[in-house]
């Protein structure tokens, strides 16, 4: 009887005690026929049981989520619990080594991703969240773009994010062999790799592990980082991949997957094939080229006789010291073909500097856009293709991506990424279809500022764009504006004074110092930028003739406004009534100050920056002494319709602190 009553009471003891309800997760997709995963964006499944998270159709972003919530941490002590997945990837594209942006396995809080963008953002983040704490996101992403603004370290790397793209762990793409020897892999190889990804609660480590498929496990990982993930997981959380493409578009698959919570993810067998690499048909070819041996012998007499009629037609200039930029340097027969002969039914748009024509790239079907300008008149091509090749370099998201140049007889022709937004000023002017409301308009102008930032303290070289203006802002397909045209661009190594040059740029941007000495600096970016945000705010352009031949100076007649103590009434009509006044009130006097006639009393683009972003409030005109005199230039001063140009010598000018220097000492 009293061993009965023990028993009885031990079981009512555990019967009130807190019982666990954690439960292991785990599961395996040997190929996905089943097709029981969340998917959105452009993210499907193929019918050999493939997941295809982009296609080299669509510049989108791709989602695949397991569809159930995964438990992640110990109910008892919040803690994260060990877990260990496994997954088999290809990345191919159709054209060669460029890519699109790469894949992520990702834990995040929901399966939807709201508001993420494509490109670099890899799907998961955007310009305003990218980093935030609050996302509680971790991710291994397996990146083939090399973003500066995220510290990549090349273009085929492997890192561990944790809320943001920034990595926190970040190795060169490989793997070490059982004798320690490390051998390199090439992500966009088009070739299936494996990836194990183990987290031990324990020790709070995280192990990244990849290898060509086939290829057994190596013991030591390609990089490890120690960090208690209890703090950014929820509970429960989801798990999947995430991928993008940007202007080239690439098929990212997963070929198999398998997690599990609190043990080994167990291993993949039998996975679905990829497609063949290359093209088929030799046998083919031996049936049914031999039959037309002759017809295809008499082709090659006449192709070799048309190869010489056309030879003169695509004649380009190539100098010995081009050879190094052959990489940036296109093909004009290829820009010739992508055009269509440069016929006027693919003409994007027209100016003093030449045309742009829309172009579409043989065999990569690559979107371009290509601006013919003459080089008849410039001096030194050597150093302005340089610094062309240069520019092309750089990768912002608010700059243009310039993807290399061709010369042909007396044309120079830049070559660009195709934006298909097309450029801001239809938006603003000659009554458009579509107009621009007030928050777009200042992501715009907030975009354009993070761009000049970057060519003017951000890069290797001071880059000085010269010619800021309406018509040479770009937009992408989600109306984010990008600066581009750099045919006018100039740069010169930091702590150094720019030389002087031609005075180009358009009438009503050009800063009043650059029209006396030649001299392009940034402060005349400034200047420009300054008639830039008036431009947006406003509606109007700097210089609008008049029947009366007195001519609407816009800085002057917003100054007449703030004069008159009712800014507010420069604003275009077309912005609505939906905005913040404050907001439009500090965009209109920011331009008067940028617009100033001396270079000490304009903001830097970093200041400028700290305005817009409400780090840093704009102080009152008046106490910076804005003045009518201060902004009045001389708009009849011999120019012609766009270019102002003559030669001019340096002279020497002290420069005066600035009034920006005052109140934000310190930058930021």
């Amino acid at each position: 009887m009293l061993f009965n009553l023990v028993i009885l009471v031990s079981l009512f003891l555990v019967g009130i005690a807190p019982v666990s309800c954690e439960v292991d997760h785990a599961f395996i997709y040997n190929g996905f026929q089943s097709q029981n995963l969340s998917l959105d964006g452009i993210a499907e499944f193929t019918p050999d049981g493939l997941l295809l998270l982009t296609d080299s159709e669509t510049q989108d972003q791709g989602h695949a989520f397991y569809p159930n919530p995964i438990h992640f941490k110990n109910s008892t002590n919040g803690t994260v619990v060990s877990f260990s997945t496994t997954f088999v990837f290809a990345i191919r594209s159709d054209y060669g080594i460029l890519s699109g942006h790469g894949l992520v396995f990702v834990i995040a809080p929901q399966r939807r991703i709201q508001g993420a963008l494509a490109y670099h953002y890899l799907g998961l983040f955007n310009s305003t969240n990218n980093g935030d704490r609050s996302n509680r996101v971790v991710g291994v992403e397996l990146d083939t773009i090399y973003s500066e603004e995220f510290g990549d370290i090349n273009a085929n790397h492997v890192g561990i994010d944790i809320n943001g793209l920034r990595s926190v762990a970040v190795e060169t793409a490989g793997y070490f062999d059982n004798t320690g020897l490390f051998h390199n892999l090439t992500l966009i190889s088009g070739q299936p790799m494996q990836v194990w990804v183990d987290y031990d609660g324990s020790t709070k480590q995280i192990n990244v592990t990849v290898a060509p498929l086939h290829v057994e496990k190596p013991v030591s990982p390609l990089l490890s980082l120690k960090t208690d993930l209890s703090p950014i997981l929820d509970q429960t959380m989801y798990v999947g991949f995430s991928s993008s493409t940007g202007s080239v578009p690439t098929y990212h698959y997963i070929l198999g997957w398998s997690f599990k919570t609190n043990g080994k993810a167990q291993e993949l067998s039998q996975l679905p094939n990829l497609p063949r690499l290359g093209r088929k048909g030799t046998s083919r070819f031996v049936k049914i080229g031999l039959p037309l041996l002759s017809l295809v012998l008499l082709v090659v007499a006449t192709s070799m006789v048309v190869y010489y009629v056309r030879r003169k037609k695509y004649e380009e200039l190539l100098e010995d010291w081009e050879r190094e930029y052959r990489p940036q340097r296109f093909m004009y027969k290829d820009l010739y073909t992508a055009t269509k002969g440069f016929r006027e039914k693919e003409l994007l748009g027209a100016g003093g500097f030449g045309k742009v024509y829309k172009g579409v790239m043989p065999i990569t079907n690559l979107e371009i856009a290509v601006k013919k300008i003459s080089h008849e008149s410039r001096q030194g091509m050597k150093e302005f293709v340089s610094e062309i090749v240069i520019i092309g370099r750089l990768q912002h998201r608010n700059v243009v991506p310039l993807l290399g140049y061709c010369r042909r007889k007396g044309e120079l022709l830049l070559v660009y990424e195709y934006m298909s937004g097309g450029s801001l000023d239809k938006y603003l002017y000659n009554k458009p279809r579509f107009t621009l409301d007030w928050s777009q308009r200042f992501r715009v102008i907030r975009g354009v500022a993070s761009g000049l930032f970057f060519l003017h303290e951000e890069c290797d070289h001071v880059v000085v764009h010269r010619d800021i203006k309406a018509s040479n802002v770009l937009l992408d397909g989600e109306l984010n504006g990008r600066l581009g045209d750099f045919g006018l661009a100039r740069l010169y190594s930091h702590g150094t004074d720019p030389q002087s040059t031609r005075v180009v740029g358009t009438l009503g941007y050009l800063a009043p110092e650059h029209t006396r000495t030649g001299r392009s600096t940034p402060s005349s970016d400034v200047f420009s930028f300054g008639a830039f945000l008036l431009e947006v705010a406003c509606g109007r352009r700097p210089i609008e003739p008049r029947q009366d031949d007195d001519d609407l100076i816009l800085v002057d007649w917003v100054f007449s406004c703030w004069n008159r103590g009712n800014i507010l009434e420069a604003v275009d009509l077309n912005v609505g009534i939906d905005f913040v006044p404050g907001e439009v009130e500090m965009v209109l006097k920011l331009g008067l100050l940028c617009s100033h006639s001396k270079p000490s009393y304009r903001p830097t683009m970093r200041q400028v920056l700290l305005f817009l972003d409400g780090v840093v409030a704009l102080p009152e005109l008046s106490s910076l002494g804005i003045s009518a005199a201060g902004l009045t230039f001389d708009h009849h001063g011999g120019f012609d319709d766009f270019v102002t140009s003559y030669s001019s010598s340096i002279n020497a000018h002290s420069r005066s602190p600035s009034v920006t220097d005052s109140f934000l000492s310190g930058g930021r």
